[in-house]
């Protein structure tokens, strides 16, 4: 089956890149080779290479794996830490959706077969 790599935003694209190039430039300061990275982060060398290259359809895990081998692991702390959007929404205090409350039963309370049933029973002709 052909491998299929995802469309991205250029910005994305050109973002993977830069990550692969400071990785590669990452494991040539440490003066490790390729064979050595690529075999202490369990994957092929030409994996290796796709992830300098900042390939897209390199998994989240493989890059994380090489991070740990370069000792950059504490940087995956980084990502998404401070969430400047999901601060402003929050404080915001846009509405939230009210859930109606259940109806009671003809006794006036919920049973414990109604209350995990997540369809209100009929109502009763009488």
């Amino acid at each position: 089956m052909p491998r299929t790599t995802p469309t991205l935003f250029p910005s994305a694209t050109r973002q993977l890149a830069s990550l692969g190039e400071r990785l590669r430039v990452a494991r040539l300061r440490r003066r490790y080779s390729a064979d050595s990275v690529a075999k202490r982060a369990g994957i092929a060398r030409g994996t290796l290479y796709r992830v300098e290259e900042g390939d897209a359809g390199v998994s989240l895990a493989t890059y994380a794996s090489v991070l740990r081998v370069l000792g950059l692991h504490g940087d995956l702390d980084l990502v998404a830490r401070d969430d400047v959007l999901g601060r402003k929404l929050q404080d915001l205090k846009l509405p939230t959706r009210k859930v109606a409350r259940r109806r009671a039963s003809a006794s006036g309370k919920i049973s414990a077969a109604d209350a995990s049933d997540p369809v209100p029973p009929a109502p009763s002709s009488s």
